[in-house]
């Protein structure tokens, strides 16, 4: 749901809400026509639908195209929007006619194989659906007499979707492997801590650069953008439609978003691993070491416009329980983390960081290699937008029309994050870093609390009788 989304994000000043957006290659243009050449604001449901069948003569914007299958599936689910597609097709192409228009078909048949290559590519995603595959199949079978070239391209668009289709499923398996893996570590490890707790390794022993360690930290991100799909972001917010008697479009809400979901919960495991990093070394002058090694990962992260971690690393110092280690910081050289929090500062709808970004996104548009092309945005707050965005416009005005004005502005913002992950990540990998990011052990709230309290005494009645609280629940589990 969107409050759990928003609940899962909600690290760092209680800020965040849920989704957000993307796009085709070059995505979107800042707006759409319909058939006549005039601007879509509103339409009916059908006038947009037949606005997007191609004909002979006549074939929708690219933008178009984008918008409507993305903000379709509000009102109708995507085979029936498919099966009303091909309909209009048949019927105005007479398809069900024999013999057919031979002349007629050839001038169509480019057209309505560039829609369902653009659908396909797009929204792979859709196509899993068995229906989506019947429906393609059948109207390509009604042209293809016409031209054997039309069997030749059914089956390599076929051919591509399935390709797509296995990676998305390899990369869904592998997340939930990571999932599967991620540890915790027991809150007892930490109690009593007059020498350093037994695990096996820290950060700084699998890596000492920060560099280093922000390129493997844009893998992570690009990996997991690389299998959100533009409809996630739709679907995160999907309601029932009030002109809709049946069903809501989506009953599977849950794996319709599962990996717009993991990227959050890996936003979340990335505080989690800073902050029990620092919580975790016996002596002050070593946890100040590593506050300075993520303070540098962190500016490394910003210069590669890896702004998702960049957050990540500063929402895990600023939680409570590093923050309150006074002594540590004391022995930190932080002016550089002043400036990165101020970058990232929420003061002004975050005007700072989005200065930043559209920087990153100029430069991302004008690079002469992938590294400068690299923009990966706070995906939280691109969330939020989205979430905004959702919520501050209606779906449907009140005659009934859609608000197509309100799906441009989404495609807009959708289309640019699709353009973004789809950069192929210049840096090589470094398997032991990623495993350790992925399967380290953090702590729970609770055992962070009890490490920083063992690390620096509590200082008020407050923390006292929390450390009370948190020593007898260990005991008690012992």
């Amino acid at each position: 749901s969107v409050w759990k989304l928003g609940l899962l994000a909600g690290v760092y000043w209680g800020v965040f809400s849920p989704t957000t957006t993307e796009s085709h290659q070059e995505g979107p243009g800042p707006g759409a026509c319909l058939a006549d050449g005039n601007p879509i604001t509103s339409a009916s449901l059908d006038t947009l639908i037949q606005n997007l069948v191609p004909t002979a003569d006549y074939y929708p914007e690219k933008a178009y195209v984008f918008t409507f299958l993305l903000s379709a599936r509000l009102f109708i689910p995507p085979p029936e929007l498919l099966a009303r597609v091909c309909e209009l097709c048949i019927k105005q192409q007479q398809l069900d006619q024999s013999p057919l228009d031979t002349a007629k078909v050839r001038k169509f048949g480019p057209k309505i194989l560039q829609l369902l290559t653009e659908w396909t590519e797009t929204f792979p995603s859709d196509f899993r659906d068995e229906k989506m595959v019947g429906h393609l199949k059948d109207i390509i079978h009604r042209i293809a007499p016409c031209d054997e070239e039309y069997w030749k391209t059914l089956n390599q668009v076929l051919q591509k979707l399935s390709q797509r289709l296995a990676l998305m499923s390899q990369g869904e398996e592998s997340i939930v492997k990571v999932s599967l893996n991620a540890s915790s570590i027991s809150d007892k490890l930490v109690a009593f801590k007059t020498k350093p707790p037994p695990i096996q390794k820290d950060m700084l022993s699998i890596c000492n650069d920060p560099y280093t360690l922000a390129q493997q930290l844009t893998h992570v991100e690009l990996e997991h953008l690389s299998h959100i799909g533009p409809e996630e972001f739709v679907q995160a917010f999907v309601q029932k439609d009030p002109l809709d008697g049946t069903q809501p479009c989506f009953s599977d809400q849950k794996k319709k978003t599962s990996n717009l979901e993991a990227y959050v919960r890996w936003f979340n495991r990335l505080c989690y691993l800073v902050a029990t990093e620092i919580c975790m070394p016996a002596k002050k002058k070593q946890r100040a070491l590593v506050i300075e090694f993520f303070i540098d990962v962190a500016r490394e992260c910003f210069n590669i416009g890896n702004f998702n971690s960049l957050m990540a690393i500063i929402s895990g110092m600023n939680m409570s329980p590093v923050s309150r280690l006074k002594k540590t910081w004391g022995k930190t050289k932080t002016a550089k983390f002043f400036i990165l929090e101020h970058q990232m500062d929420p003061t002004g709808n975050f005007y700072n960081y989005r200065t930043a970004l559209r920087g990153a996104a100029h430069r991302s548009q004008t690079a002469n290699s992938n590294r400068e092309r690299i923009v990966i945005p706070f995906f939280s707050l691109l969330i939020k937008d989205i979430y905004f965005l959702n919520e501050g416009c209606a779906n449907r005005l009140p005659n009934g029309h859609v608000n197509f004005e309100k799906f441009v502005e989404l495609a807009r913002q959708v289309g640019e994050f699709m353009t973004w992950k789809q950069v192929e990540c210049p840096f090589e990998e470094d398997r032991a870093i990623l495993h350790y990011l992925h399967t380290a052990p953090i702590f729970s709230e609770d055992g962070l609390y009890l490490a920083s309290y063992e690390s620096e005494s509590p200082e008020n009645q407050v923390e006292k009788d929390r450390w009370k609280a948190l020593r007898s629940n260990v005991l008690g589990k012992t």
